[in-house]
This record gives C-alpha cells, sequence and structure tokens, in this order.
C-alpha cells in the first residue's frame, strides 16, 4: 500500500455484541496497514463473540472492556482514550449501543469513551434488517448523525438470521474511508506516545489454555457482632490482576472473592467467601479441578472466638477472645502433597496435572520471615511484600515484590503495575506446569523402557 492515511494517528476502535464482530478483526488489521496505531475498546457483549486475544496480538496494546479500568500507571483507562484518539469508530454497532449513545448512557467501555472525547465517532451499524429498519433504531441513528457523527450505513444480503435484507456490516473499505475522512483536515490529536495508552512490549501466548486458574482475592470480615468485624485494607487489586492474566492467557478462571473494593471480571467464576471459613471452604472445594490455586487474598490471621448474635451496646471498653483462623493455603498444600484432595484422587490426574500452589505474605517493615513461610506453607511460589511500602501497601496500583520459589530462588522485583507483577508470577506458573508435564513424559519413557 502506497497511501497510508492515517499515518501517526491513534484509532480507538469499538467493537460490540454482534455476530458481525469477527469481522473487526480484518477491520483492525487494515486500519494498522494505514498506518494507525490503534487501542480496542471491547464491549462486554462483545467479548461473548470474539475474544481479546486476537486484538491485542494485532495491535500490542491490552484490550479494554471495563470503563472503571485504570492503566498501569493508575490514569483512568477510557479517559486517556478519549483525550488521546484521533477518530472513534464503532464496527460493528448493535441497536442497543446505537440507543444506548442516542440517550447518553455511559453503561460500558465504548458510550463512556465516546461521551468523553472531542474526537470524531464513526459508526457502522450491524444488526436484523427489521430491527434496522424499525422507527426507533433510525430515530437513533439520526441522533447520532446530530451529535456530528458519521454512520455507514450497512448493506445487504445474507443475515445471521438466515433471513436476506440490509444489515450486514459495512465494506471494510467503506467503513476505511469514513475514518481516514474523518480526520483528513484535523492535526494529530496526541502524537507524544507517553498521552497514549501503553503499548505492551510483549503479548502473552495462550499458554495456559485448557488449565483452570483458582485465586483468591481481597480480606476477610470476621464478625464481632452482627455490625461489626475485624478485617483488613485489602482491596483485592493484587488478585484481581491475576485473574484477569491468567484469563488473558487462556485459562478458565475461578475467582474466589473475600472483601473488595474493586470491580469483578465477569468473565471469571466468581465464588464470595468474606470470612475465613468461608474462603476455607470455597478453596478445598475448588481444589479439585485446579491446575494452579494462587492464594493472593489476605485472609485475616484471627476472628472473634464467639460473635454475637445481637448488636453489642457502646460502652466505656470491649475486650474481645481472639482465636486463630485455619492456615487455608498450608492445609491445600498438604491435602495436594499427600494426594487427599477430595474428587482427585492420587494418579488420576493425568500428565502434568499437579497442581501449582502459590502464596502471598503481607509483611511491615521487613520480609525475613518469608523464606521460613514458604517452608511453613509447602507452596511452589511465595510472594511476599512490605504493605507499608505505599508503592507496594493495600490499595496502591502498583507493587515491589520478592519471590522465592521452592528450589531456594529469591528474585527482587522493582516497583511494577500489579499487571505486569501478576503476568511475571504466571510466567513462573507456566514454567512450572512445563516442568511438571516434561517429567511425566519422562517417567512414562523410562517405565515403558523397563516393561519392555
Amino acid at each position: 500500500m502506497t497511501e497510508r492515511r492515517l499515518e501517526g494517528r491513534l484509532i480507538a476502535l469499538g467493537v460490540t455484541g454482534s455476530i458481525a464482530a469477527y469481522k473487526a478483526a480484518e477491520l483492525a488489521r487494515r486500519l494498522l496497514d494505514e498506518g494507525a496505531e490503534l487501542q480496542v475498546l471491547l464491549s462486554r457483549s462483545g467479548r461473548e463473540f470474539i475474544g481479546p486475544l486476537t486484538f491485542e496480538t494485532l495491535t500490542r496494546r491490552r484490550v479494554l472492556s471495563d470503563p472503571l479500568e485504570l492503566l498501569g500507571d493508575g490514569r483512568i483507562a477510557h479517559i486517556v482514550v478519549a483525550d488521546s484518539a484521533d477518530a472513534i469508530v464503532v464496527a460493528p454497532a448493535t441497536a442497543r449501543w446505537i440507543a444506548a449513545m442516542a440517550a447518553g448512557l455511559s453503561d460500558d467501555i465504548i458510550t463512556a469513551t465516546c461521551l468523553a472525547s472531542a474526537a470524531p465517532v464513526v459508526v457502522a451499524p450491524a444488526m436484523d434488517g427489521e430491527m434496522y429498519r424499525h422507527p426507533a433504531t433510525q430515530a437513533n441513528l439520526e441522533r447520532l448523525r446530530g451529535y456530528g457523527y458519521t454512520v455507514v450505513p450497512p448493506e445487504e444480503g445474507a443475515l445471521a438470521s438466515g433471513q436476506r435484507g440490509i444489515g450486514r456490516l459495512a465494506a471494510t473499505e467503506s467503513v476505511l474511508d469514513a475514518v481516514a475522512a474523518s480526520v483528513a483536515d484535523r492535526p494529530v490529536r496526541a502524537p507524544e506516545p507517553a498521552a497514549r495508552p501503553p503499548q505492551e512490549e510483549t503479548v502473552r501466548e495462550p499458554d495456559l489454555a485448557g488449565r483452570r486458574v483458582v485465586v483468591t482475592a481481597g480480606g476477610t470480615a470476621e464478625p464481632i457482632d452482627p455490625v461489626r468485624f475485624i478485617g483488613n485494607r485489602s482491596s483485592g487489586k493484587m488478585g484481581v490482576a491475576i485473574a484477569q492474566a491468567a484469563m488473558a492467557r487462556g485459562a478458565d478462571v475461578t475467582l474466589i472473592a473475600g472483601t473488595v473494593n474493586v470491580p469483578l471480571p465477569e468473565e471469571a467464576e466468581v465464588v464470595r467467601a468474606e470470612t475465613a471459613e468461608a474462603m476455607r471452604s470455597a478453596v478445598l472445594k475448588e481444589l479439585a479441578r485446579a491446575d494452579v490455586l494462587v492464594m493472593a487474598a489476605a485472609v485475616a490471621d484471627f476472628r472473634p472466638s464467639r460473635a454475637q448474635a445481637r448488636k453489642l451496646e457502646r460502652g466505656a471498653a470491649l475486650a474481645l477472645e481472639l482465636e486463630s483462623t485455619p492456615d487455608i493455603l498450608a492445609e491445600a498444600s498438604r491435602m495436594v502433597r499427600e494426594g487427599r484432595v477430595p474428587g482427585r484422587a492420587r494418579g488420576v490426574e493425568g500428565p502434568g496435572r499437579r497442581t501449582v500452589l502459590v502464596g502471598f505474605a503481607a509483611e511491615t517493615g521487613s520480609l525475613e520471615r518469608a523464606a521460613a513461610k514458604l517452608a511453613s506453607k509447602g507452596v511452589d511460589l511465595l510472594v511476599a511484600n512490605d504493605v507499608s511500602d505505599p508503592a507496594s501497601g493495600f490499595g496502591s496500583d502498583t507493587n515491589r515484590v520478592t519471590v522465592l520459589g521452592r528450589g531456594g530462588s529469591v528474585e527482587e522485583w522493582t516497583i511494577l503495575p500489579k499487571r505486569e507483577v501478576a503476568d511475571r508470577i504466571l510466567d513462573r506458573v507456566v514454567a512450572l506446569l512445563e516442568t511438571a508435564v516434561e517429567s511425566a513424559r519422562s517417567g512414562s519413557k523410562v517405565s515403558t523402557e523397563m516393561s519392555a
């Protein structure tokens, strides 16, 4: 291609929940061919039709799906896109998304970005013919035109319903021409890379596909009475980051959530467990199908020995008798090592199906106890951090961790976004899983040779 009409520009591509979402991958490739950088915004329903990995591989940028999502440096993701994109193209745009945008409802990442942006917006509808012709849809499209948005009409042809008619997503070239025309007489809005959403140095491969990863996140609330509890300041950010990173690598994820103050990924299987005992029950139940268990939750070490049935009255003082909570990770580790996991008998896991165990240790002032915890809990990896450090404390968007391995390895990582910490941890987990597979294959080969 000799003409690159979008050279140096950042284009935001919004993909909504239409069967035509698969065509957005080709549109993304062609936008890149035109010289654009690309940030994909994928609605929750859009993820049902096409996964983020396709777009992340093409664009070298993390796909954004949540209007509350933060970038690694703490900036609000959709605001950064809104302020830096030269154009926003929504293709395919469903009738529901068009209606929400016409009404100004910012309940998804794409409408939120459009509402916050002064960039030109190109909308390419795709839907059933009767739905497209309905007066409500036509009125909503006319309203979008009134906002200055460019609407690229759908084409006639075979539809997903099996009927023929108007409603097919416009040809890629038609959408490209509309995007190019929308920015032709405008300067580049944010030429500096720092003003744009960051590009990833690497895109993770789906190396956890077919694996079940169980992650715990947040704190626990141990009841004193029906109103009060003993808890901690864990926000759940680190555990959620691990769950998101594992899903991006193809894993089936169960997220066991205690008390959290961050959104939980809808794509994960979420189990709520807000006390230590509830979390213990959930973890031991999920252990039967777990290839990986990551205990990122800050489970309370103590709880009232007896919770009051009624709210305690205010008094001059209150004395509480506390008892230790169960060490969930140590118990799970013993069960795995001894082959006592209910529903997962010893020797029936299959080649390389050993459960990898990852623990977290929140310390203050020093990490000198971390090595002892690694040994006592019997885990493969222990991730220790000093929560008195503002850069790695509860609720921060970054973490500074030391990772200890069962073989004696110790890695001290600098301050990193929690998502990057999550991916680095999973890099070690994948290596351990691959080692287990190789060991199983080697053992099987030796056994076969001896029997021969």
